[in-house]
Order: C-alpha cells, then sequence, then structure tokens
C-alpha cells in the first residue's frame, strides 16, 4: 500500500512563497500519475495540476501559469510551488496518487498540509 506525506505548509504572509512536498512511501507501482489539490474554507476541494509517470505535467485552466509542479513519481516525490501568494490561497493542499493517467481515480489521499496566508 502506498503512503503519501505532504509537508511544508505553515503560515507565510502575502506576497512569500509555497513549496511544498509530497513523499510516497510503499508500493508506487501502480501509481501512474500525483495530483496536487486544495481545499479551502467552505469551498470544495480543487484540482491544481500533477504528474504523469511518463513525466508530462498538467495544471487545471484555473491555475495554469500561477503553480508550479516538479519531482518524478519514479523518485517517489513530488513538489508544489507558488509565488506571490495572497490570503486567497489559504487551504489545506493534498496530494494524491492516481491510478490512471487523467487524473480521475484516486487510490490514495495524503492527510493536507496547511497554508495559511495573512494579509
Amino acid at each position: 500500500h502506498v503512503q503519501l506525506v505532504e509537508s511544508g505548509g505553515g503560515l507565510v504572509q502575502a506576497g512569500g512563497s509555497l513549496r511544498l512536498s509530497c513523499v510516497a512511501s510503499g508500493s508506487i507501482f501502480s501509481i501512474n500519475a500525483m495530483g496536487w489539490y486544495r481545499q479551502a474554507p467552505g469551498q470544495q476541494r480543487e484540482f491544481i495540476g500533477g504528474i504523469i509517470r511518463d513525466g508530462r505535467k498538467e495544471y487545471a485552466d484555473t491555475v495554469k501559469g500561477r503553480f508550479t509542479i516538479s519531482g518524478s513519481i519514479a523518485l517517489r516525490t513530488i513538489f508544489l510551488r507558488k509565488d506571490i501568494l495572497t490570503p486567497e490561497d489559504t487551504a489545506v493542499y493534498h496530494c494524491a496518487a492516481h491510478s490512471d493517467t487523467q487524473f480521475r481515480s484516486v487510490s490514495k489521499w495524503g492527510q493536507g498540509t496547511q497554508v495559511t496566508v495573512s494579509s
């Protein structure tokens, strides 16, 4: 079974940067993609983007150009970066392991890491 652990969250001032990591442990054989999501207070979970096993990256149209995802499934670690944070970026950020390459089938969620952006 795969386990996912996110890290790097915390309290950040507006204008600061976000650097999150997600490390996968256990068997990664069935992981074909890993994605980043966030859930702001009172809102639904939102897909940010992710990495497919072959190295391709995909981003949601709503966030394209504002987030950068890096890392690889083979190395068991993916990263999420965003510069110039605003209070609207306050959310719990999760990574997920996907058994498909379209980011539709989640096989495992990480526990999430809270990011709070102060104005």
